[in-house]
């Protein structure tokens, strides 16, 4: 402690001198409107640059469980397209062996993603300009996202299954016994499936896949596990709480699933309507 006192004493011209300077600086900085906006775009630069810093880490910590999922992509895409020309790069692919219908896969990546309010949307980075449609599916290597709700020419907003006005057509893997995919706006990571009857066969752990009864998902995409189910009032119809494969609340890229025989489809059924 002595120490510092003798310090002080020694340098108290230097210190007092700093001190002046300081002030000065400062008077001068809240006097001139010149010198005061240079420091604030000094003091927004720093900041500014943090904020780049900080996101360029959580981008870089993200990588892994990024490159994780292109792997598995990878794997698959590569087993399926065996027979076909080897390509560094696959930006969109068409897929007549594994579905009923004609589909064509368009990778995107998601610059925006909501999973806390009620009726959550997201927003890709593919619009019109890119072949992408409204009421075209959007699934990840794991599971499905959402539907293609607007489109503009360069992107598109997405209704996210964790939407109240969600509704998809889904199965459980082992029967032919079908419900629909809703949520309760509880857990981002817990859908629902209901109105499946009763009668059938049932337990926790069983996967649940899209239906194929639409024109929007194929047959047999991945959407989560059954976590736990109960009978509903009427004990007529289950009430199944689904763990989603995809982890919602970090979904970086995707894929747009367009049914190039839906027009043809819809076409038939509006004519078997009017008959």
């Amino acid at each position: 402690m002595q120490q510092i006192i003798n310090f002080l004493i020694r340098n108290k011209n230097n210190i007092l001198f700093l001190l002046l300077l300081t002030f000065s600086l400062f008077l001068t900085i809240q006097s001139h409107s010149y010198q005061k906006s240079k420091f604030i775009s000094s003091a927004n630069f720093l900041s500014g640059g943090i904020y780049s810093w900080t996101s360029d880490i959580n981008s870089y910590f993200y990588l892994e469980e990024y490159n994780l999922r292109l792997l598995e992509e990878n794997e698959r895409l590569r087993t399926r397209l065996a027979t076909y020309e080897d390509s560094l790069e696959i930006k969109t692919y068409r897929d007549t062996s594994s579905f009923d219908a004609d589909y064509i896969f368009r990778a995107s990546e998601v610059i925006n993603n909501n999973y806390a309010k009620v009726d959550n949307y997201l927003t890709i980075k593919s619009g019109s300009r890119d072949g992408i449609e409204r009421d075209m599916g959007v699934v990840t290597s794991k599971g499905i996202v959402g539907i293609v709700e607007n489109v503009s020419p360069n992107y598109s907003t997405v209704i996210s299954i964790l939407n109240s006005n969600s509704r998809i057509n889904a199965q459980l893997k082992r029967s032919n016994h079908f419900g629909t995919l809703v949520w309760n706006g509880d857990n981002p990571n817990i859908v629902q499936l209901i109105d499946v009857p009763s009668v059938a066969p049932i337990a926790e752990g069983d996967t649940i896949i899209t239906g194929g009864r639409s024109l929007i998902f194929p047959k047999g995409l991945p959407i989560g596990a059954v976590k736990n189910f109960s009978l509903d009032q009427s004990e007529s119809y289950y009430n199944i709480d689904i763990e989603l494969f995809n982890d919602m609340t970090n979904i970086g890229y995707v894929y747009i699933i367009e049914n190039t025989s839906q027009a043809e489809i819809r076409e038939l059924q509006n004519l078997s309507k009017d008959e």
